[in-house]
């Protein structure tokens, strides 16, 4: 029933774009804070942006700070990551998140990730 399906990734040259966008369903989405994760092989899955269910608030990894931008539509149940200026060491897996806390508890979905590399 729930689903978050992300698309955009790609091969990109460094310094380059891309727009990684994720779409849910069976969610109300508005009441969800959404977030992008990304990891590389062998390493730690990494928070990389952040956005709160009102567009209101947002958190970004230090190693993207002025080069990511996440924003949402709630019409579409979309959120995107704009990616500018890339580097190899973003390569990775970039999955969406969308959480909530209802009466003290958690709740999450992940999407099922779209590959971002970053190669000269």
């Amino acid at each position: 029933q729930v689903q978050l399906v992300e698309s955009g990734g790609g091969l990109v040259q460094p310094g380059g774009s891309l727009r990684l966008s994720c779409a849910a369903s069976g969610i109300t989405f508005s009441l969800f804070r959404m977030s992008w994760y990304r990891q590389a092989p062998g390493k730690e899955r990494e928070l990389v942006a952040q956005l709160t269910g009102d567009g209101g608030s947002t958190k970004y990894a230090d190693s993207v700070k002025g080069r990511f931008t996440i924003s949402r539509d709630n019409a579409k149940n979309t959120v995107y990551l704009q990616m500018n200026s890339l580097k190899p060491e973003d390569t990775a897996v970039y999955c969406c998140n969308a959480d909530r806390v209802l009466f003290g508890v958690a709740i999450n979905y992940w999407g099922q990730g779209t590959q971002v590399t970053v190669f000269s």
